[in-house]
């Protein structure tokens, strides 16, 4: 699978375990990395209901571990979430 491809899989994969999101933009593939930073920094939340970095990567992590995916997709969503985690 070509890498294009294969980071679109991903997020395809990523937005199916999480209720309610939409992606509208072009970007397609390259928003994945984003999509997780922002989930880490729990900028979807209310500024005073936000959770510290460690928490939301529990969080997300175990949400991806407990979802019906694939186990190779399982994993290379946790190692966006791994990347995204070292970079913060």
């Amino acid at each position: 699978m070509k890498e294009a491809g294969k980071k679109e899989a991903i997020l395809e994969a990523y937005l199916s375990i999480w209720n309610n999101r939409k992606v509208t933009d072009e970007r397609g593939a390259d928003l994945l990395s984003e999509l997780i930073r922002r989930e880490l920094l729990d900028e979807n939340a209310h500024p005073r209901a936000r959770k510290t970095q460690l928490e939301k990567f529990y969080l997300c992590i175990k949400r991806v571990m407990e979802s019906q995916l694939s186990e190779d997709m399982k994993n290379a969503i946790v190692m966006v979430y791994l990347a995204e985690m070292e970079k913060l």
